[in-house]
């Protein structure tokens, strides 16, 4: 069915649908620019996100070691701050494992006595130190409090330690580059990384990262944040980790820091600033330098999470809706309800795939708000819309005369009283009765009809199957096929071929099967219009026919599918080719038995009687009569029913072949036979080649029998046009004879089996009047036509018309 909008149960539905129906897109629309550009479901978009982190976990990098300062390294040195040469004397031990780098997640911004010390110790291994970026004054600008002189010489890099808070309190991105317009600040971990990349610094478990490995500074453009989402996992808290006051102590292994990426940070209980991160309901706050180490190892495993811009997230949401409000056009309440549970669905799954597959985030939820909105909202306006069209539609019915016999039950709009609700029951109870007996009527009616018939709709949907339809349904095990489409239900049955439309829709049948089946194909409905043959699944042949259904204004309202048991036809036709088998057989040998004993008698000179001699010539004419009304009836019976195999061929070709089978006959008689084209022309036709042939055969054989001696036979071959008509071209084969003619009484009887005419003025000529109903089966057959000519002592002609090999079928 079509998506018309203004159309729906045959009738206008007028503005209101349309205003209605574009106001609820309108409110899904403006649903979705809400939730995604005032976040209004920025809450709903953080609850998912969430979850789907805790669905997904992430190996912690090996090439990561913790350094924290906790609860027993405060108790080892004492109180908080340490002195800068407890620090030097870690990033000396660290130095001596053979870090590969060092990376403090503690500041460093007031001096300190033994600050030379601390920088020596740094510039032994490559160090990272943070800064204090401060938030932006009134100017909007931003102050960068660095490490004290000496450490910031000494360090490798220096960054930001800045984490994004969403409004929910949750830790989930982080931005790479910070600070205002004159400053730009990368994250700690981003110079860090640099140096990986670069070669710089060597890790123990992981190949250097190639040179031209992405930057996200230029990525993302030099103002922009180059903010990502951190990949938390079930692992963020799982990186290798050792205490401060183990690493002065010397009871950490050197293999476990060597070639590793050291992060110093503080875990003690009361100094370190938690952080709620998507797992915190399973993990907990995280300390700050776990979060920076997620960091490190997301830009290390090219893991990061990049949000989707807001405009990608208002255009892909808006596709469910389209589909969605698309759907309310064209699908039922269930099959809508089905849409959009599938829809909320693939909403999910769609971003669930972005997520873990891509490592983009596309929230689906304002397109599921979106949709869950809108979904009630027009059920509700479609419901108080069914209800008034009812209600009008109700009435009418009421108000028209019943039709059918023997019912008659007359409604009087006074007998419906009472409320509002109660009048709309008394109507609808009285559709539903008159519903029912049209059904009855209609039932009745079609299972009284004894072969198979479906009623489908305009789209080839079944309504409506008879009793016998059931039945061989049933037969054949199929489902119930009342809301199939006709297509589906005829769809297991083979094509056998197409009944009287030629051999060209035959192939188009057969090269496009099944899809003539579907009624809605207009290019086939004048072939299921004549019907096709088809074969079930029981082995059984059936003829099946489409017929259009009108309503009272002659209008398009369906198809009637009817299918006829052909079976018993073709075995009748099989027992038919049996017994002309066997006639064949039957009539043949013992007549070819006395023809070859009368040849072996003469041969052995035996018979010397010359009254023998006449008996045994006269036995043998009549075998040989025997036998050739045996072969051409048996030829006339197969050239009426068997399938003819169509093929391009030239009737010049054919007639030269027939001419040559003729010529000794002809030759006996000093006859002579011209064959003349029209130009090149050579007569190009499909044909089967074996039939024509020997149809043009019989016509050259007939001429040269009944015409005298020394008399001439011309064949002719031209092409004729449809000229003003604009028909399809033709080819005109005529064979003109010198013999006797024919009178005007019998040429109307030429062509019936069995008929033979003799006049006085010519000889008796032996055979059984099969040849030229021979030619007439086989001409028609191919789509052409014949034609005669001919006057008592004038001569015969005899005219073939057939469809040119270019004309159309």
């Amino acid at each position: 069915m079509g998506v018309q909008p203004g159309s729906r149960l045959g009738r206008s539905i007028g503005r209101r649908f349309l205003f209605e129906w574009a106001g609820t897109a309108c409110a899904g629309i403006v649903v979705v620019l809400l939730g995604v550009l005032w976040h209004l479901t920025s809450g709903i978009d953080h609850l998912v996100y969430d979850r789907y982190l805790n669905l997904r976990s992430r190996p912690a990098s090996q090439d990561i070691v913790l350094v924290e300062i906790d609860n027993a390294s405060i108790d080892a040195f004492g109180r908080w701050p340490w002195p800068r040469s407890v620090h030097a004397q870690l990033v000396d031990r660290l130095a001596d494992a053979g870090a590969a780098a060092v990376v403090y997640d503690v500041l460093f911004t007031e001096r300190s006595p033994d600050d030379e010390r601390f920088a020596r110790a740094l510039s032994r291994v490559p160090s990272f130190l943070p800064i204090l970026l401060n938030p932006a004054d009134d100017s909007g600008r931003r102050v960068a409090v660095r490490p004290v002189g000496p450490l910031a010489q000494a360090a490798a890099g220096l960054g930001h330690i800045n984490l994004e808070v969403d409004s929910d309190g949750i830790v989930r991105s982080v931005a790479l580059f910070e600070g205002d317009a004159d400053s730009r600040w990368p994250q700690l971990m981003v110079p860090l990384w640099r140096k990986i990349r670069d070669g710089d610094v060597k890790l123990a478990d992981r190949a250097a990262a190639t040179r031209d490995a992405a930057d996200p500074s230029h990525a993302a453009g030099a103002d922009s944040e180059a903010r990502f989402l951190i990949p938390f996992g079930a692992g963020a808290n799982a990186y290798r980790k050792v205490s401060f006051a183990q690493v002065l102590a010397g009871q950490v292994p050197p293999d476990l820091l060597r070639g590793r990426v050291v992060l110093v940070g503080v875990t003690a209980s009361g100094l370190y600033d938690r952080f709620a991160t998507p797992l915190s309901g399973e993990l907990g706050p995280l300390p700050g330098v776990y979060i920076h180490a997620n960091v490190l190892d997301t830009l290390l495993t090219g893991t990061a999470i990049q949000p989707v811009s807001s405009a990608w997230v208002v255009a892909v949401s808006l596709v469910p809706l389209a589909l969605l409000v698309a759907g309310f056009l064209v699908l039922s309440p269930w099959r809508t309800l089905l849409l959009l549970v599938g829809l909320v669905a693939a909403s999910l799954g769609g971003s669930a795939a972005l997520l873990y597959g891509a490592r983009l985030w596309l929230s689906p939820v304002p397109a599921i708000v979106a949709l869950l909105v809108v979904y009630p909202a027009w059920s509700w306006r479609r419901l108080e819309m069914t209800m008034a069209y009812l209600r009008k539609e109700l009435r009418r019915l009421a108000d028209e005369p019943y039709l059918l016999p023997e019912a008659q039950t007359p409604a009087v709009r006074g007998e419906f009283g009472g409320d509002a609700l109660a009048q709309q029951m008394a109507l609808m109870a009285q559709a539903a009765q008159r519903l029912q007996d049209m059904r009855r009527f209609v039932w009745d009616s079609l299972d009284a009809v004894p072969e198979p018939i479906l009623v489908a709709d305009l789209r080839g949907v079944v309504l409506i199957a008879n009793h016998a339809a059931r039945a061989y349904f049933e037969r054949l095990g199929a489902r119930a096929t009342e809301g199939r489409l006709m297509s589906d239900a005829f769809g297991d049955v083979e094509f056998v071929k197409t009944i009287d439309s030629g051999a060209d829709a035959t192939s188009l049948a057969r090269a496009n099967w099944p899809a003539p089946l579907d009624p809605a194909r207009a290019e086939f409905a004048a072939l299921m219009a004549s019907g096709v043959e088809v074969r079930a699944r029981d082995g059984r042949d059936y003829l099946l026919r489409y017929a259009r259904c009108t309503d009272a204004q002659g209008q398009a309202v369906g198809w009637i599918a009817g299918l006829v048991d052909v079976t018993p036809l073709h075995d009748a036709e099989r027992q038919r080719e049996d017994a002309l088998r066997l006639l064949s057989h039957d009539m043949r040998s013992p007549q070819a038995s006395i023809v070859a004993l009368v040849e072996t008698e003469r041969k052995r000179g035996s018979i010397e009687s010359e009254p023998a001699r006449a008996v045994m010539e006269r036995i043998e004419r009549y075998a040989r009569r025997a036998l050739k009304l045996a072969d051409d009836f048996v030829q006339l019976a197969r050239a009426e029913s068997q399938t003819y195999t169509l093929e391009p061929a030239s009737l010049a070709d054919l007639l030269i072949d027939a001419s040559d089978e003729v010529w000794p006959q002809a030759r006996a008689k000093r006859i002579q036979i011209d064959t003349q084209c029209d130009g090149d022309e050579m007569g190009w036709i499909s044909a089967d080649r074996s039939l024509m042939t020997r149809a043009l055969v019989n016509l050259l054989n007939n001429a040269v029998k009944y015409s005298p001696e020394d008399t001439r036979i011309v064949c002719t071959i031209r092409m004729a046009t449809g000229g003003a008509t604009g028909g399809a071209s033709r080819v005109i084969c005529a064979i003109s004879d010198q013999g006797y003619g024919i009178a005007a009484e019998d040429q109307t009887r030429l062509f019936e089996p069995f008929r033979r005419f003799h006049a006085g003025q010519r000889p008796e000529i032996s055979g059984a009047g099969l040849g030229m109903a021979f030619v007439w089966t086989v001409v028609t057959r191919h789509g052409g036509d014949v034609g005669v000519e001919s006057e008592p002592g004038r001569g015969t002609t005899i005219t073939l018309s057939l469809p040119a090999l270019d004309a159309p079928p």
